[in-house]
């Protein structure tokens, strides 16, 4: 079954659902298959998929196929020059020489042939293997054998480094696919069953053992347990988690047997939605790279035209015109003019920064977002849950006289249970267990507002004080004098009272603030809680922009209104409520741990442990990115330039070109992989 994902007009994905394909193919445009199955051939112009990889740092043999090719052509390259200067030029000598040769070209050159001539099937004639193609045949036709064999070599030694370096960069997202077991423990009437992470049905409970992965979301059931979530946030320092939390599949058992009770199936968990997102990360192409897929189609033919024109024009108006002379020019020129290093280093620089992202726990959904995210000036954040803890605790039960306290907790209790908000949490944890005799109706959760059921014929709402006047209900008390945040109950149409709940801070919050603000970026809050109580968190964070009482609906307004003032406006959420906009902002950041699975869905990025500090990660790494992709373009296209008017003057050789070409190549290779190794210090 193939599955659809929804893309907005600004190409923002909307919806992302469980996918077959393994993640495979991001990141690397176009890499040559040598006499080895160890390279992919990722472009439009090669759609394989290989099942196994097996240069990934860990497989020598693998490996030893990729660089036997190139090696025997250096072999056999070394030894031509070297016998080139004892032996005598005879008929004979000659025939063996070019046989010599042509041993040396064909493990590097057939497979570079093979390729251009498929791409001329799918109408694709001016591909960087026609270029090298017609060059090294070129120059074996004018009898300058060396250089044929060395433009071949060295272009396939680059692309074992270029193949290499695609390797390394998949390696860090492919690590996440591999957080899954396949297989589990269930305990089944007092006995330890081995069975498919798949057939494990909800309810089951787990038996994790010391040093196991979760394989599935489930609520802890032993008293204590410790975890290591660095699969999830990037963080490496064990969490301790107690009886009835939420554990999510990827965390990793320290210490002791635990037995974790299933509560979503295997594809519904929050990993397998984690790893769809990086599944799919590579559908979305940044601007400049698709803007370098557009200009090589352009390009290359162009410098093709220019190559005829450097070998025939000069017949007309040079007297001693050498046509071996003129189009060896044009070989010089159509090898320096390969784009090989702008075609494969900015997706690799690309595909880097999404692997960079996802080992600080951080989740792109494409390459695009990381070039939005660089360019973000004015950041628009949620409060719960994004810069407060979302953990929040009741302070206060407020009821009228002739109410029963215990009733109507237990009632408030049974109606919260339908809701993920943060205030239901408080509840539950001030009342307890659930009373599941409760029989409520017609529930209704109402966006910005709170809940609604039916209980004994009667309505029973429980929410804001908005809900209460949407509803007209009559209360005798002001909204704003209330400090915390609080919770109106009404029951048959008549006002019960409230309950008030509080939140804190998270530890990184004003560190986020302020080095938001040092970076020149704006900073508005909006919230749906009462507005005295946002104006607090915001004087505390040094905010100046800040705005309570907001219904989704508000909130879409006021970023309508923001982006109308900015280039680039990013919104960061974690509620059901904030998908709307999540959805219209140039950049929509969920905080993904506790996050709603519709906000997870509608971001373009995804911050695994709900850290608003990962905010600034994620925009130094887009920063970073962009960095290393102009630094790219600007040094292949500096380089290239010289070279070829040097080429094209005779002032350059084939050697110097191709020196040229291949340099170039890898040092925009080594210098997109500068981002895998690269540590993000905010302590600054």
């Amino acid at each position: 079954m193939e599955h659809k994902h929804k893309y907005d007009s600004q190409g923002k994905q909307l919806c992302c659902t469980q996918t077959q394909k393994i993640y495979q193919n991001a990141g690397a445009e176009k890499l040559i298959q040598y006499p080895t199955d160890t390279a992919d051939q990722t472009d439009d112009h090669h759609d394989h998929d290989h099942e196994h990889e097996s240069v990934t740092g860990h497989d020598e043999y693998g490996k030893l196929k990729m660089f036997l090719p190139p090696a025997i052509s250096v072999f056999i390259l070394i030894t031509g020059l070297t016998l080139d200067n004892f032996i005598k030029p005879t008929w004979f000598t000659s025939h063996i020489r070019l046989l010599w040769y042509l041993i040396g070209y064909l493990p590097v050159g057939f497979p570079v042939l093979k390729s251009a001539i498929e791409a001329m099937r799918k109408a694709e004639i001016f591909s960087e293997f026609f270029l090298m193609g017609i060059a090294t045949i070129g120059a074996f036709v004018i009898g300058e054998y060396p250089e044929g064999v060395a433009v071949m070599t060295f272009y396939a030694i680059g692309e074992v480094f270029q193949t290499l370096a695609i390797r390394r960069a998949k390696a860090n997202i492919k690590s996440l696919l591999d957080q899954r077991p396949d297989e589990v423990s269930i305990l089944k009437d007092n006995s330890r069953i081995i069975i498919k992470a798949e057939e494990v049905n909800i309810g089951d409970i787990l038996q994790l053992k010391p040093g196991e992965k979760l394989a599935l979301d489930g609520e802890l059931i032993s008293e204590k347990a410790s975890f290591n979530t660095s699969a999830l946030t990037g963080e490496s320092l064990p969490e301790t988690k107690t009886k009835g939390q939420t554990v999510f599949a990827g965390i990793v058992n320290l210490n002791t047997t635990t037995l974790v009770r299933v509560t979503s199936n295997y594809q519904n968990s929050k990993l397998s939605k984690i790893l769809d997102l990086v599944q799919n990360a590579s559908l979305q192409k940044a601007p400049t790279e698709l803007f370098i897929r557009k200009f090589a189609k352009i390009y290359t033919p162009f410098v093709v035209i220019i190559a005829i024109a450097i070998t025939i024009i000069p017949f007309f108006l040079d007297s001693r015109y050498v046509f071996n002379e003129w189009f060896y020019r044009a070989l010089v020129f159509l090898v320096i003019s390969c784009p090989c290093a702008l075609v494969l280093s900015i997706p690799l620089a690309y595909f880097g920064g999404v692997g960079s992202a996802g080992k600080n726990g951080i989740l792109f959904k494409g390459g695009n977002f990381l070039d939005r995210i660089a360019n973000v000036q004015h950041v628009v954040m949620d409060k719960t849950g994004t810069l407060t803890e979302g953990v929040f605790k009741v302070q206060e039960i407020a009821l009228g006289p002739e109410w029963n306290k215990e009733e109507i907790l237990q009632l408030v209790n049974a109606l919260e249970s339908h809701s993920t908000h943060p205030v239901a949490t408080a509840i539950h944890d001030y009342v307890g267990k659930i009373d599941h005799g409760i029989r409520l109706e017609n529930v209704e959760e109402i966006g910005g507002y709170g809940l609604k059921a039916v209980f004994q014929n009667k309505d029973f709402l429980c929410g804001n004080f908005k809900l209460m006047d949407k509803n007209n209900i009559q209360y005798d008390i002001d909204p704003a004098t209330i400090l915390h945040t609080s919770i109106a109950i009404a029951l048959d149409k008549k006002f019960v009272g409230y309950i008030t709940i509080a939140d804190s801070l998270k530890s990184d919050a004003k560190m986020t603030a302020e080095r938001l603000k040092s970076m020149n970026i704006k900073i508005t809050l909006l919230s749906g809680d009462k507005n005295t109580i946002v104006q607090k968190i915001a004087e505390q964070l040094g905010i100046k922009n800040a705005f309570g009482e907001l219904l989704p609906e508000d909130k879409v307004e006021k970023l309508k209104e923001i982006k109308s003032q900015y280039q680039s406006v990013a919104f960061v959420g974690d509620g059901f409520n904030d998908t709307p906009v999540l959805a219209i902002s140039d950049i929509g950041i969920a905080m993904g741990d506790k996050g709603s699975d519709a906000a997870i869905e509608t971001a373009d990025v995804v911050i695994q442990d709900d850290h608003p500090s990962k905010i600034l990660t994620a925009i130094l790494i887009g920063k970073k990115t962009k960095r290393i992709v102009w630094q790219n373009i600007a040094l292949a296209f500096l380089v290239k330039a010289i070279v070829l008017v040097l080429g094209a003057g005779g002032l350059a050789t084939m050697w110097e070109a191709v020196f040229a070409d291949v340099g170039v190549s890898l040092i925009a290779i080594l210098n997109a992989t500068k981002i895998f190794y690269t540590k993000y210090d905010l302590s600054n």
